[in-house]
């Protein structure tokens, strides 16, 4: 199943396999994109990724994690994108873009937002508490930079909703004590998601899918529940998400769970029951046949693979070879090396 294809709306994918959203910390200081990172994202669809996912590209200058990371937030930002976007098309692959805020976790000189004044972490700067009227205006901000990405051609759209970032800290009731709509219930909690969901939904044209990443359980107390994940899920599906990527923790610093290959994978099977959506997950999935077993018996329909892709570009090639299939390539006479071991030059 690893080198099946896809069809998730109108993209259609060669393979299950995906490049999981990777931070680079490469981009001019000014949000723009550099040629170091269109060419780290052309090497993946190169080796023979099916769906190739952008680092988190920051929908407002405060939402930035660092100084380095890319911005959506102004069309002038629009033909760098565009840049990545032809590189990966040009390698047959298809290509999503990750939206998000940083939240808390923002490390700039202006310093960081948040649901409510709790920092991060110990030793973590003390964010300032978003207004109501700010909190709408960044609904505006996902759906803004939604359309941008729509313009500069992209494949699909997903929404960061996990690891501690802004609309975590809302979903979470340790980082979120509002008093107004947006804090208190899961429902009010997750009024922020909903509307941004709702937002790029029709902003987005109708075939071009949505993804949301989110946490199926934060293994901590105050944190987001498998219950709420689950929850979640349904009303993610009503709003108009066409696919969820299921990962864990980090509303903290400190990930409380343990970590072995394919470990988030197991979070998904709370949340089938409330959702006909598809779904894939993250998480040490270094192996052919690991991702393999995932598809065919853990549930999941995509596989998001991030360390495994860092350290070899060619991770494709190799799973090819190791499961004797012979998977379709951007360079034909790169199947060579999917082979067996024969005379060659």
């Amino acid at each position: 199943m690893l080198f099946s294809p896809y069809t998730l709306g109108d993209m259609e994918l060669k393979n299950r396999i995906v490049m999981s959203p990777m931070l680079m910390y490469q981009a001019e200081s000014d949000g723009h994109v550099t040629e170091r990172q269109v060419l780290h994202y052309g090497a993946r669809a190169l080796g023979g990724v099916g769906l190739v996912m952008t680092e988190v590209i920051a929908v407002h200058p405060q939402g930035r994690i660092s100084e380095s990371d890319i911005g959506l937030w102004s069309d002038e930002h629009i033909p760098g994108i565009r840049r990545i976007v032809d590189a990966v098309h040009a390698c047959e692959a298809k290509v999503g873009l990750q939206l998000a805020h940083a939240g808390r976790k923002a490390v700039l000189p202006e310093g960081c937002v948040a649901p409510s004044a709790i920092p991060h972490s110990e030793g973590s700067a003390t964010p300032s508490e978003l207004t109501t009227e700010d909190v709408r205006a960044l609904v505006r901000d996902y759906r803004d930079a939604a359309a941008r990405a729509d313009r500069a051609g992209v494949d699909c759209v997903q929404i960061h909703a996990a690891h501690g970032y802004l609309i975590h800290e809302f979903l979470a009731p340790m980082s979120n004590r509002r008093t107004d709509e947006y804090g208190g219930t899961l429902e009010n909690r997750a009024r922020f998601l909903l509307e941004i969901v709702r937002e790029i939904r029709a902003a987005l044209p109708t075939g071009k899918p949505l993804l949301v990443r989110f946490s199926g359980t934060d293994l901590i107390d105050g944190g987001v529940t498998a219950e709420d994940a689950a929850q979640l899920a349904k009303w993610l599906e009503q709003a108009g998400a066409d696919f969820l990527e299921i990962t864990s923790g980090n509303i903290t610093k400190e990930y409380s769970g343990d970590v072995y290959p394919g470990y988030q994978a197991k979070f998904v099977d709370g949340i089938r029951s409330q959702t006909t959506l598809p779904m894939g997950s993250v998480g040490s999935i270094h192996s052919a046949d690991l991702a393999e077993y995932l598809l065919r018996d853990g549930g999941i329909d995509l596989v998001f693979i991030g360390r495994a892709l860092l350290r070899d570009p060619f991770w494709p090639i190799h799973a090819a070879a190791d499961m004797g299939v012979e998977p379709q390539l951007p360079i034909p006479t790169y199947a060579r090396a999917t082979g067996p071991y024969q005379r060659g030059f």
